[in-house]
């Protein structure tokens, strides 16, 4: 499939290397100290750092599997998608307060204040190996699109995206993150428009065969493929056993509020901004930009596959009916339509997509390693050159992990353990949006009911997850794994809730821990 690359190609991705190792050498000058390295001295504007959130949220995935669903589905997906809005609009009016005041650089520093610090570890650790689940996933899939894309070898796609993620992360802390972010978001929103650009063109009746074709085919609605393997428009009603609208966006609610609540990597900036305004800027621009990519991602997708009605493939055919990943579309589309030169860009956005995501996720690894764990219960008294030093070493160990996992992904050869990654992250945070929002909205709650909680959320989301993997029989029950999320963080709030009113009350001081117990002290 690497038939159309070409020098220049090469030549584009060789000089989007440089210059994100030039900027990771330019910053790691400044990285001092672990506020510099962690939080950029919390001092960036809300405008940049929403850009940069939104360089993180597209990721590898939005780019190649957001396309493959709308060539192959509909806009199913898209429901969820649609209610970042919402989640933006509680987070930015409840949580923000929580994160912005104290000088915290971690999100489970909260925990500790008002569950306890056994509870701040578990939170912690929970993070730290969810997240090297992720990166090793993404690595893995950008690895293995630049190999279908550039014919390289797959362990050349994995280190060459890897070292250069990790040296100017490791070297430039999240003041280069936040550079790297910016200037990447503009490279795979070039990278997009250059997809979508080369179908329309080369469609006869350009934007209006693309809607007309995809319109009378069904593939801009809401639906989902049957068992005949025909779309079929999902209902509105609610229910577990299957689909529906009104619960995918209940899905998406919950996922955004985890997003905006108890993810690191989206806290890490709400304390780098300068201001709680500039929080909540950040987390509005983001929103703004998020929500249409998405959308356009799909929209690409749909081109993808009035193109190829159009224009009829054996090989797409084959993508769309199953005999092969969807997910191989994109770089199918690459390799065979567009010119020199453009092939380097889509490939440069590509990995602008997941490079973003990586060295977020490396730096939060680093934060929480440093700032819960080994500062907490380790080195509690050591100098700021000892934390910096302790904080790259955290980043390099993390991309190590990054990059040994994408390689054992490889070889393993394996769908089950691509699948098995994602059911391992569903498992690991059950029950962690019920666990802050038992913080946030209650004043009951102590360590010992929330970690009852948290082990029943955990089981039950390991029991659905393994089922669903063919590692444990199925619950007695149809339900559909979307929901798998949702269910485990109602059982985690509402176990830990109820014990709370059970076992003796330990008083505690809550002040500024929850909605109810909020003074009027300005926000930093």
């Amino acid at each position: 499939m690497s038939g159309q690359w070409h020098f220049i190609d090469t030549a584009i991705v060789v000089v989007y290397f440089a210059g994100m190792s030039a900027m990771g050498w330019y910053f790691g000058r400044r990285a001092k100290s672990t506020e510099q390295y962690f939080v950029a001295g919390r001092s960036y504007p809300g405008w940049l750092l929403g850009v940069s959130l939104f360089g993180a949220t597209i990721s590898s995935i939005t780019f190649v599997a957001y396309p493959a669903d709308a060539f192959k589905t509909a806009y199913l997906r898209y429901l969820i998608c649609i209610m970042l809005p919402v989640g933006v609009l509680i987070a930015s009016r409840f949580f923000v307060p929580f994160f912005r005041r104290g000088n915290i650089t971690s999100v489970f520093e909260y925990l500790e204040g008002r569950f306890g610090p056994r509870t701040r570890t578990y939170g912690a650790s929970v993070f730290i190996l969810a997240q090297c689940i992720r990166i090793s996933l993404i690595q893995y899939l950008v690895a293995l699109l630049m190999q279908r894309i550039t014919g390289w070898s797959m362990p050349v796609c994995i280190l060459t995206g890897g070292l250069v993620t990790a040296y100017y992360t490791v070297v430039g802390g999240m003041e280069a993150v936040i550079w790297t972010d910016f200037i990447q978001s503009a490279i795979l929103t070039l990278g997009g428009l250059l997809i979508l650009g080369t179908i329309v063109w080369k469609l006869p009746g350009g934007f209006g065969q693309l809607f007309s074709v995809a319109w009378t085919d069904g593939k801009m609605s809401f639906s989902d493929l049957g068992a005949d393997g025909r779309l079929t428009p999902i209902p509105w009603g609610i229910s577990l056993s299957h689909k529906t609208v009104i619960m995918l966006l209940i899905v998406g609610l919950f996922q955004w509020l985890a997003e905006y609540s108890t993810n690191q990597e989206v806290i890490q900036k709400y304390c780098a901004s300068k201001s709680a305004r500039d929080a909540r800027q950040a987390m509005w621009i983001c929103c703004l930009l998020s929500v249409p990519t998405w959308g356009y991602f799909m929209l690409v997708g749909t081109g993808l596959y009035v193109f190829y009605h159009v224009f009829p493939d054996g090989a797409a055919s084959q993508m769309l009916h199953g005999t092969r990943k969807a997910e191989e579309i994109l770089p199918y589309f690459i390799t065979t339509q567009l010119p020199a030169g453009f092939s380097g860009v889509v490939v440069a956005a590509v990995l602008a997509a997941a490079m973003s995501s990586m060295s977020s996720a490396m730096n939060s690894i680093s934060a929480v390693a440093i700032t819960d764990i080994y500062k907490r219960w380790f080195a509690p008294e050591r100098d700021e050159r000892h934390y910096v030093f302790a904080a790259k070493s955290a980043t390099l160990a993390s991309s190590l992990i990054m990059i040994a996992g994408a390689y054992w992904l490889f070889l393993s050869e394996s769908k089950t353990l691509q699948d098995l990654s994602t059911e391992l992250q569903s498992i690991v945070a059950g029950g962690v949006l019920g666990l802050y929002m038992l913080g946030f909205f209650t004043k009951r709650g102590d360590g010992r009911a929330v970690g009852v909680g948290i082990l029943f959320a955990v089981v039950f989301s390991a029991w659905v997850s393994l089922a669903e993997l063919g590692w444990l029989p199925q619950l007695n029950i149809h339900f559909e794994t979307y929901y798998t999320g949702v269910v485990g963080n109602i059982v985690m709030f509402a176990i830990g809730f109820t014990l709370a009113h059970v076992l003796p009350n330990r008083q505690r001081d809550l002040r500024n821990l929850t909605v109810w117990t909020q003074d009027d002290t300005p926000l930093g």
